[in-house]
């Protein structure tokens, strides 16, 4: 069957008022949405834009945490009775404000203050997006590393200074891996909200799944079918990562068990 030329003679008779069945409805509307003049390469390119956005973002937030929970981490840490680091202590008191700042606003006021405000005369809006999400990750990052570092014994960073090693060598070789596997599903959590939070990016004129789908209703003037699709898709990757996470975690737990 020729699918372009049916979609024409039903979608004749949509327009002259005729009454469709709702399979001739549904295809009608299936069609111009996906289907019709290659639209299903726009919500791939959506697609393409989104994991890139999300990977962009996930490395921003993955430094700025790490960052973060460490300077946070070593403040709490130091011994009570000796003298605190004055650089350490302002340090810290910055990164408390970035953490209560960027926690106690809205992703969207964020958005539109650093795609309007701070990177106006930017035409970049996919990257400012990316940059804006990666630095409200990093605020969420960094709060569930610095509780994973602080919820493991002390003991651990005391037997790495007695090796001789120092403060960012014992993060490094001891105590982060230990802590990664208890937060690997928060930060896996964190993850899927960041993929989620790339359709904002829209707000600010970023290309991403949610812009494709504006386009096509924007030609169709039929809202559900491209909003569906890109739900779906949105679904899709989810469960994805979501298997990715916990095929990892299965992962973890057996190294543990050796």
């Amino acid at each position: 069957m020729n699918w372009a030329l049916q979609f024409e003679q039903w979608h004749a008779m949509m327009t002259a008022g005729e009454d469709l069945s709702f399979f001739q409805e549904f295809f009608v509307k299936f069609y111009q949405a996906f289907v019709l003049n290659d639209r299903w390469l726009q919500y791939l390119e959506g697609v393409g834009k989104t994991l890139l956005t999300t990977a962009m973002a996930l490395a921003i937030g993955v430094v700025l945490g790490v960052l973060v929970a460490m300077v946070r981490t070593a403040h709490d840490q130091q011994r009570p009775g000796r003298r605190k680091n004055p650089v350490l202590g302002l340090t810290n008191a910055i990164c408390k404000i970035y953490v209560t700042v960027i926690r106690g606003t809205p992703m969207m006021v964020q958005l539109l203050i650093m795609g309007l405000v701070i990177f106006k005369s930017s035409r970049n809006f996919t990257a400012v997006g990316a940059l804006t999400l990666g630095i409200n990750s990093g605020a969420y990052v960094a709060e569930i590393i610095r509780g994973g570092l602080m919820a493991l014994d002390p003991g651990q960073a005391e037997a790495g200074r007695s090796l001789g090693l120092g403060y960012v060598d014992t993060m490094r070789f001891i105590v982060i891996p230990q802590a990664f596997k208890a937060i690997l599903p928060s930060l896996g959590n964190e993850f899927i909200i960041l993929l989620k939070d790339t359709s904002l990016i829209t707000v600010i004129g970023g290309k991403e799944l949610v812009h494709a789908a504006q386009g096509i209703y924007g030609r169709t003037y039929e809202a559900m079918y491209p909003l569906i699709g890109v739900a779906i898709i949105y679904l899709v990757l989810v469960l994805i990562f979501s298997w990715l996470q916990g095929k990892l975690e299965r992962r973890l737990r057996q190294s543990d068990r050796r």
